[in-house]
């Protein structure tokens, strides 16, 4: 083969590797804004559903805790992180509570159960749950239906006795009980910010089984919440799953607000107002939540 023939061979690779290069170059940087505005969509989308997940639950399942913010953390095209922070309100005290930093990308979210769910505190003298954060004593409620507990507390004696604090307290029924009952029973200096409607029914014989509880604040409006409440649990159900949830929604989906029974309220107020409930017969247990000092500056609401 002469070199003439070698050099036009040379000249048509190269200007073939060229073709293949510019080629290369143009559908990257055609691809890179389509992926990249690909991207963006899908990570935006699994985002607003995170959020949106994060509200429902807070709204359904977390008792007396407020979201203070919640905020959208090291965000890229490919996912991201939440921040909620949130706090108790402990009868007008802000209490600081657990941060959870939930995550998500293209298909998949996930809600930072870690901090949802209380560390155990256990030694031959003391048993105890506690946010991990924060290490505030967790406030435990028990299901009426329930009869073999580990341990049913009922600290109403020793919270008492405490001078200058405020707190909040988690009261579990002997039975259930409409609003109107319960409204006789509690004393008008304590305020009622939650309640307990419904939870699995499970073994808790060797210990917590770490059961969800689900309820609502009732606010100044516990008729309306309450509506918004079964839509809400509605919408928390609706791909199936969580029996208990589904066999109250076809018990009291339909009932009067007057007619539902509760089983159980999460108070708040000065420690000396909860002694008028010592020794009250419908009162199974009484666990002492977070608590805070008085002070000069901060009036407690009641």
């Amino acid at each position: 083969m002469d070199n003439s023939l070698k050099d036009a061979l040379r000249k048509a690779k190269r200007k073939q590797l060229l073709i293949i290069v510019i080629t290369s170059i143009i559908v990257v940087l055609i691809l890179l804004p389509i992926l990249y505005k690909t991207g963006n969509y899908f990570a935006a989308k699994s985002s607003k559903r995170l959020h949106e997940q994060l509200f429902l639950h807070n709204e359904i399942a977390e008792p007396n805790i407020q979201i203070n913010s919640q905020v959208t953390s090291s965000s890229s095209m490919f996912g991201g992180n939440i921040v909620t922070n949130r706090s108790k309100n402990i009868n007008g005290y802000v209490v600081q509570w657990s941060t959870l930093t939930s995550s998500y990308d293209w298909l998949r979210i996930k809600i930072d159960s870690n901090e949802l769910i209380p560390g155990f505190y256990w030694s031959d003298k003391e048993f105890y749950e506690f946010d991990k954060q924060t290490k505030n004593k967790f406030a435990t409620f028990y299901h009426p239906s329930i009869q073999n507990y580990f341990d049913v507390q009922n600290e109403l004696w020793e919270i008492s006795q405490m001078e200058n604090y405020v707190a909040e307290v988690a009261i579990s029924f002997d039975q259930p009980y409409t609003l109107q009952e319960i409204q006789t029973k509690i004393p008008d200096n304590l305020n009622i910010v939650w309640l307990y409607m419904t939870s699995q029914i499970a073994d808790e014989s060797k210990g917590p089984a770490g059961v969800q509880v689900y309820g609502f604040n009732p606010c100044d409006s516990p008729k309306e919440e309450y509506t918004s409440f079964i839509k809400a649990l509605e919408k928390y159900v609706e791909n199936g799953g969580i029996e208990n949830i589904q066999e109250f929604l076809k018990l009291n989906k339909n009932k009067q607000f007057d007619e539902v029974k509760i089983l159980g309220v999460m108070l708040t107020g000065q420690t000396q107002n909860f002694k008028a409930l010592e020794n009250q017969d419908f009162i199974r247990g009484a666990s002492v939540g977070a608590t805070a000092p008085i002070v000069p500056y901060i009036k407690p609401e009641k």
